[in-house]
This record gives C-alpha cells, structure tokens and sequence, in this order.
C-alpha cells in the first residue's frame, strides 16, 4: 500500500509520497511553489540539495524540482509584450531573481506562489497529491505577470515512478505559457565522470553571451556516453512528445521523459558540480519577450504538460 506522510523541512511543512515498497519516496513543499524537495530511492537522495529548501525559500537559490513560473530561464530584460499587454519589471521587485547579468531569472520567487492542497489520496497502485494556486488569492504575482491564472498541480507516485503534471488555465484574459521545471539530478555514490548520459535533443537554440536566444538554430551533436569534464548550460527547441533522457551508473539509471506539453528543454551540467538537468519547459528562454514559441490561451482554456522522473 502507498502512503502519504506529514513532515517538517527546514522548519517548513511537507508531504512526502511513499511507494508501497517503502524504496521509493518523493516530498513537497506546498507553500513554495509545490517544488519537490527530495526524490529518493533505496534510502539514498537523487535530486540536488545545493543550498536546501530554507535558502530557496529565502533568496530564491533553486534545489530539488522547482517549479519555473511564469517564465522558465531568463527573459532579456525588464520589459515584455505578450497577449496584449505591456509588462514593465521592477528590477527591485523582492518577488524577482536576478542573474549575474540582472536578468529577471526563472519567474517569481517560490514564497510568492504558494499552492493550497486540494487533495491526496493512497492506493496499493499510487500515492497521489494535488495543490492548486490562484492568482486572485496571491496577486502579487500579478505585478510580474499580469494576466489572471489558475495553476494546478497534480503529483503521482508509482512504486519508483514519479509523474507531475502542471496545468495552466487563463481566467477572464489570454494568458502566456511559458512555465517549466528544473530538475536537479544526481547519482549518490558515484564521481559525475563516471555518470553516463542518453539524450533525444538534435536542434539547439543558438545563445548570445547572456544566454539569450539569438533567433538561430543548428544541429545538435549530443554525444551520448560519460558525462566526463563536459559542462553544458544548452538550450533546445524540437523536443518531441515522449522524449526520454537518461542518466545511469553506480547500477542505478534514473530517467526523465517529457510525457506531453514541453516542446522545450534546456540541459545544464555545471562545472564543478555533481548534478545534471534535463529541464521541460513549455517556450524556450525569453519567449515573453520576443514572442517565439510562445502559447497564449483564450479565456476559458487550459494548457497541460506532464513529466515523469523514472528510477531502476
């Protein structure tokens, strides 16, 4: 039988969703943007803890498989056009992240989007949880991305199989879609050298120096095999429905499957250290500012993109 857990981390509150083997086991944090704190498999963690759920929650420090809304990466600056509305940021915002070139980064702070649970609910199948935010109860996401929202999310987990699906409804306006994750991974035990890695990506969004799409594409070579010294911080277009990446070792392989609604993906190795993203997303960086790839739903409609996080 499944089970879910009430638990405390970093003095916030969590539910942890357990497999009916006990081997598996995945935990959230509602009130912060519904990021999943902690993924684990045998006793051991396989999602990048970096600075932790209390810096996240303070200064915005990604960890774990936080949730990138409204806008998943970088936008190019502090003004945007979309679904018939001009949006000027204040860079002095505290709902923003900044990167190191004070570009508005991954969306608003996970404080400012907290989700309420609707639901959760165990079988001998699955445990299942289900959080819902409403940009009419929290409108202080409004100063960044005013367009009235619903966002569900909706956390399934089967036996070592994690599912989440994100849904985006616009309410009485359009509303842009451009939200994604960002999946820390590891594998505990292992030098990042010796990780092996599969991907399915072959188009590359060409990038300026502040990793902002150029507007050009080329072909991708990803060779798959150990990750070794490799670093990337790569931005792809032309993810196709069902997209499976992998990454294995230590007798474990770990894989992440864009199951529908993320035509994008952007795959981040970092130097110096041991974790690797494969990230969905929904528009590729900076669509909100200049328009590409970028969805807009009429009021009244949906847009839905689900994820599923593998472990043999």
């Amino acid at each position: 039988m499944h089970s879910i857990a009430l638990r405390m981390r970093d003095e916030l509150p969590t539910r942890v969703l357990v497999s009916g083997d006990g081997l598996t086991s995945a935990e959230f944090a509602p009130a912060l943007a519904m990021v999943c704190c902690s993924l684990t498999h045998r006793g051991e963690e396989l999602l990048g803890q970096r600075g932790g759920l209390r810096a996240y929650a303070d200064r915005g420090s990604t960890m774990g498989i936080p949730l990138l809304h409204p806008w998943a990466n970088r936008l190019a600056g502090t003004r945007y056009a979309a679904a018939g509305r001009e949006v000027d940021l204040d860079l002095g915002s505290p709902l923003l992240h900044l990167d190191g070139n004070d570009l508005p980064i991954h969306g608003s702070l996970a404080r400012y989007l907290p989700f309420e649970v609707t639901m959760h609910s165990a079988s001998e199948n699955e445990a299942h949880l289900a959080a819902v935010f409403e940009s009419d109860r929290h409108p202080r996401v409004l100063e960044l991305f005013p367009f009235r929202h619903r966002l569900d999310v909706d956390a399934r987990l089967s036996w070592a199989s994690l599912t989440i699906r994100t849904t985006l409804t616009a309410l009485d306006h359009p509303v842009p879609v451009s939200f994604g994750y960002h999946p820390y991974l590891q594998l505990p035990g292992l030098p990042r050298k010796r990780w092996q890695i599969t991907t399915s990506l072959t188009e590359r969004l060409v990038l300026d120096e502040r990793m902002i799409p150029t507007g050009e594409r080329e072909r991708a070579e990803i060779g798959d095999g150990e990750l070794g010294e490799r670093v990337f911080d790569d931005a792809f277009a032309g993810v196709e429905r069902g997209a499976r990446f992998g990454l294995m070792g230590g007798g474990r392989t770990v894989s992440v499957t864009f199951d529908e609604g993320y035509g994008y993906a952007q795959l981040f190795a970092p130097r110096g250290q041991a974790l690797i993203c494969f990230e969905p997303m929904t528009a590729p960086t900076n669509a909100l500012g200049d328009g590409s790839g970028l969805g807009i739903l009429a009021p009244g409609d949906s847009h839905s993109a689900a994820f599923t996080i593998a472990v043999g």
